[in-house]
């Protein structure tokens, strides 16, 4: 491919900096307001400098980070070299977070190899991690889980439900630790369920399942009337012709489940239990048995466990018709494949495994070769704890394996996306105090936080409680409250992941900010107070991968993003993913997820416009190991017919006294000149002496994703120039571009 290369903001620019700055009498004609003889009077740019107007502060060493994933075994053993975490860390991020795959493919995790069994004789049942040091942990896998209840949920593609995989002996169990024995709260206060997905509407009137002990000795069955609960759909057209926010918003509020006529038993005996539903047939897709007794009978695996005899365990569920001669019309699919069978989802399931679950697929890094590669930064790390498909005392076993060690720790998230794996909001709360309990007696200090949203852009909806209530961080909220355990709540963690990959467009740059006002505001909103701090802890354009990943609009976004996500008093941010990536099809073109592209042999080929993104972000508009940065709003009044703002601006103070202002210029067909004033101290004052300019846009960066040989071209570093700037001084922002400008204001010098 045809590429050009210079030294990374090394030179200074000469010819092609000076078309980015020009007296005013030389303003090029764009469209706004005429100043007389085709000039256009620049926009004002006004920073709202005085120290009482200060709206954010923060530390780029523990405000911008990035994030490591779930590899495969063989990138473990490239990404880890010397040379390719150098290229990693060049991003200019600061800290990292350790990002846990296996709650989205219900996995159990074994962080350590090493570890006891409950069973130990058959190497089976509850795992827990060894706390003591040995060999380096280089490598570690996840589980699968045998009594799953899900075929499908917000992350895996692999695996099938036991409840309808057609074979006697399997089956689903809930989460024991949601029971009385571990929760001192009544099970009815913790209702398990199980749903099942027709895949369209049928008429039915009877149900059969096929129990196993524990059974249900209290439960009804309920059929939904409303829109998909289950997954996401595609925002429906407004009045104007335009599409919604293509983000994933639940339809788990957007209806409602209504007991089937006799739909409920309260005398459950267990074994194949036949329930005539309604005397008519009602059309239904969905069906959900709410389960609110147990019979807290031993099941398959013994009575020496409390954990095997409490909760709901089914080996097989049938839904359709019962015919006059009594058979039975079954409407269900039974396969032991997620792409055949009849789909079923659950509350939750049971952690215990066997050696014999290992899944190949993926490789969560090893604690050792996390920390000593060099990948922290030399910073502490934020990490991931399982929770849903775990137990206490491996979290407990973990963090004491840590702290052994001597790793650094800033931050313990709780697990990650409860609400795809479809947890209720009070059962993660109680699982969150249990696990904070066996936590916080090896560590007190920790700081530990949730619940870990995926890719939210507004407030997360479940079904309504008997208060009404369809706020899932609410109700986690209100559970931990009236727990009197809302202090163990440190901070309130999610995932940004805005756009739908397969339509993304231009014009969603210019809702960016409303987004991340909407996602913000949504937590404190449900009464999560200033003082509790909200961390983004993985983020990028979409969860799925899209050719604008690699456009120069990925450039934009993450400028933007990074910017209204302070403005909005964010306080952590983090860029995913930090390691380099191959090109891959997605949608609308090829792509690469991240940073740098590398080949095949895992050769860097080349940097993509996340990555001089990420370093305008980190080495020029703000200074990692130079401590507070101070944020101010900005007022900019560049607008498109349609209103949109096109041009956007962030601006801090630096712990060097410097202002830096990062600008973005959503304006694909055109630049625009600009003029920056600081107001503060009853004046307006303006930068003066030399100002740095940094420009990386369109001009620069051009992606080619049509086919496999995807590649960018041009493919140039951002463009520095060194400016003696002046009141009189305008600064033009070129079409499709992010741009920094740093530099001193005399009078508000202190």
């Amino acid at each position: 491919m045809a590429t050009s290369r210079r030294a990374f903001l090394g030179v200074t620019v000469g010819a092609a900096a000076s078309t980015m700055v020009r007296p005013l009498a030389d303003a090029i004609t764009l469209s706004g307001q005429d100043t007389g003889a085709g000039a256009v009077a620049p926009a004002l740019v006004r920073v709202h400098a005085a120290p009482n107007q200060v709206v954010n502060s923060f530390d780029p060493d523990k405000a911008l980070a990035t994030s490591m994933d779930i590899q495969s075994r063989e990138s473990i053993n490239t990404i880890y070299t010397p040379e390719n975490v150098k290229t990693c860390l060049s991003a200019g991020w600061g800290p990292i977070s350790y990002r846990l795959h296996t709650p989205e493919t219900i996995d159990y995790w074994h962080w350590n190899p090493k570890g006891s069994w409950s069973d130990e004789a058959n190497q089976r049942g509850y795992f827990i991690g060894s706390a003591e040091l040995g060999e380096p942990i280089r490598d570690s896998f996840g589980y699968s889980l045998p009594h799953r209840g899900c075929t499908h949920n917000g992350g895996t593609d692999r695996g099938y439900s036991r409840l309808t995989d057609g074979d006697p002996r399997t089956f689903w169990k809930s989460n024991p630790y949601l029971t009385q024995a571990f929760t001192h709260e009544d099970d009815a206060l913790h209702p398990q369920w199980i749903i099942l997905d027709l895949g369209e509407y049928f008429d039915v009137d009877a149900i059969r399942i096929d129990w196993c002990e524990p059974s249900a000795r209290e439960y009804e069955v309920q059929y939904w009337v409303g829109a998909d609960p289950m997954n996401w759909e595609e925002p429906a057209l407004d009045s104007t012709g335009q599409g919604g926010e293509y983000l994933p918003v639940a339809n788990q509020a957007m209806g409602n489940w209504v007991r089937f006529p006799k739909g409920f038993v309260h005398d459950g005996k267990g074994g194949s239990a036949t329930l005539k539903l309604a005397e008519n047939l009602i059309a239904t897709r969905w069906v959900r048995v709410v389960m609110t007794r147990s019979s807290n009978q031993p099941g398959p695996h013994g009575n020496d466990d409390v954990r095997h005899r409490v909760g709901y365990a089914i080996y097989e569920v049938y839904l359709g018709r019962l015919e006059n001669d009594g058979t039975f019309a079954d409407l269900v699919k039974h396969a032991p494949d997620g792409r055949q069978q009849t789909a079923t989802y659950c509350s939750s399931t049971d952690p215990w495994h066997t050696a014999e679950d290992l899944n190949p697929h993926g490789d969560q890094t090893g604690w050792d070769i996390f920390y000593t590669s060099g990948i922290t930064n030399d910073l502490p790390a934020l990490i991931t704890v399982p929770l849903i498909y775990s137990v206490p005392e491996d979290a407990s076993a973990m963090v004491a394996y840590l702290k052994k060690r001597g790793y650094p720790v800033s931050w313990v998230e709780m697990d990650e996306e409860a609400d795809g794996q479809f947890y209720m909001p009070e059962d993660y709360a109680t699982l969150y105090i249990q696990f904070a309990d066996a936590i916080h007696k090896v560590d007190p200090a920790l700081k530990l936080g949730g619940p870990v949203f995926q890719g939210i852009n507004q407030d997360v909806s479940v079904w309504p409680d008997v208060r009404g209530n369809k706020s899932w961080f609410g109700r986690f909220y209100d559970y931990l409250k009236s727990h009197n355990r809302a202090g163990d709540l440190s901070f309130a963690s999610f995932e940004i992941y805005p756009y739908d990959a397969c339509t993304m467009k231009w014009d969603d740059l210019y809702r960016n900010r409303e987004l991340t006002r909407k996602t913000l505001q949504a937590f404190r909103d449900d009464g999560l107070p200033a003082s509790v701090p909200l961390m983004n802890t993985e983020s990028n354009l979409s969860g799925s991968l899209s050719v604008w990943m690699s456009d120069i609009f990925s450039a934009l976004w993450l400028a933007d993003n990074v910017g209204s996500f302070f403005e909005e008093g964010g306080a952590l941010y983090i860029h995913s993913p930090i390691e380099p990536s191959v090109i891959e099809h997605g949608c609308q073109g090829w792509a690469i997820w991240g940073n740098a592209l590398w080949d095949r042999d895992a050769r860097i080929i080349g940097y993509t416009a996340f990555y001089h993104a990420s370093r305008m972000i980190n080495n020029e508009w703000v200074t990692h190991h130079s401590g507070l940065h101070h944020l101010h709003s900005v007022d900019v009044k560049i607008k498109d017919s349609a209103g949109n703002d096109l041009v956007t601006s962030y601006a801090v103070r630096r712990p060097d006294g410097q202002w830096a202002l990062l600008l973005v210029n959503k304006d694909r067909e055109n630049a625009h000149p600009v003029r920056v004033t600081f107001a503060g101290h009853g004046q307006s004052d303006t930068f003066s002496g030399a100002v740095r300019m940094v420009t990386y846009g369109s001009e620069q960066y051009v992606w080619h994703g049509a086919d496999a040989t995807a590649h960018a071209d041009p493919n140039l570093p951002p463009v520095d120039s060194s400016i003696d700037a002046s009141a009189q001084t305008v600064f033009t922002l070129p079409k499709a571009s992010v741009t920094i400008l740093r530099g001193q204001v005399a009078e508000l010098t202190v």
